[in-house]
């Protein structure tokens, strides 16, 4: 695949693992620079149902990357720097309760930050490296994900069969490691319904960016404090995601086509600065 260093545009961005991409005819791989360093990998361009879509393989193209080592800024950063509005962000979580089992799909409307590390604004007061310093800017992610986003990603999923639970909570965790037992329980205690990794902080970036971000959580196991078992194992989680990968695309796909044009959004996310001035140019 041919490497170009003016990215041609894109108005909807996937970020997922190379599965939901590899097979297309025409995909161009764009490398993209940012004031945040490198993303993850290249972004690859390709046509999905008639719309200009944007990859971008969360953990790099080789799974190189663990979730609290990606770089979340610049993986936002590049995507809007080409274009694009409107980002799909399917990972792999536990489930935290038995009816959410192995192969669930869930398209959750909040989220619990438990990560440690990560950075989680572009208006922290860090200089970029050309010496702009972003203005204090604090951004609501009282509903973190686009409703409009959501009932797209829900429809696509019934159009295919595939009934997805409509809400939920997604906690995050820093990873690498998974949840001991005790974490897992009191994670289910709370009321919460899947926990994963890599949630948080793509969705609050990307409502500083004004885009629009919708999750969609796949369950490939159940957490730790929800079976009687030994536990999760990283090859299970790897063999329930291949498993459905097909079918995730599939209505990712779909929603893809079904996402409004960049100029009908109307939902809470375009606003979200609410006309205060960053201080940094976006993209």
């Amino acid at each position: 695949m041919p490497n170009n260093t003016q990215a041609p545009s894109a108005e909807i961005g996937v970020i997922g693992g190379s599965g939901l991409y590899s097979f297309l005819d025409h995909v161009t791989e764009v490398t993209v620079d940012t004031p945040y360093g490198a993303p993850s990998d290249s972004l690859f361009l390709g046509e999905v149902g008639g719309r200009q879509v944007a990859f971008l393989p969360r953990h790099g193209r080789s799974h190189h990357l663990p979730p609290h080592r990606i770089n979340y800024r610049a993986n936002l950063w590049a995507l809007r720097s080409v274009g694009v509005r409107q980002v799909l962000g399917p990972c792999a979580v536990g489930g935290l309760r038995p009816e959410f089992g192995p192969g669930t799909l869930l398209v959750p409307d909040q989220f619990v930050d438990r990560t440690k590390s990560r950075a989680q604004s572009y208006f922290d007061g860090v200089p970029l490296p050309d010496g702009t310093i972003p203005n204090v800017v604090h951004v609501s992610p009282a509903d973190p994900y686009c409703p409009a986003g959501r009932r797209v990603a829900i429809g696509a999923a019934g159009r295919h069969g595939w009934e997805a639970v409509d809400g939920g909570t997604l906690v995050v965790v820093e990873g690498p490691r998974f949840s001991t037992r005790a974490e897992s329980r009191w994670h289910a205690a709370q009321g919460w319904s899947v926990v994963g990794m890599t949630g948080h902080p793509e969705a609050v970036l990307a409502r500083e960016l004004e885009l629009c971000y919708t999750s969609l959580t796949l369950v490939t196991d159940l957490d730790a404090g929800a079976e009687s078992g030994e536990g999760v194992s990283h090859d299970e989680v790897l063999k329930v995601f291949a498993a459905n990968v097909d079918r995730l695309r599939t209505v990712l796909f779909d929603a893809v086509a079904a996402l409004p044009a960049t100029e009908d959004r109307d939902c809470l996310c375009v606003g979200a600065l609410g006309g205060l001035a960053p201080g940094i140019a976006l993209p």
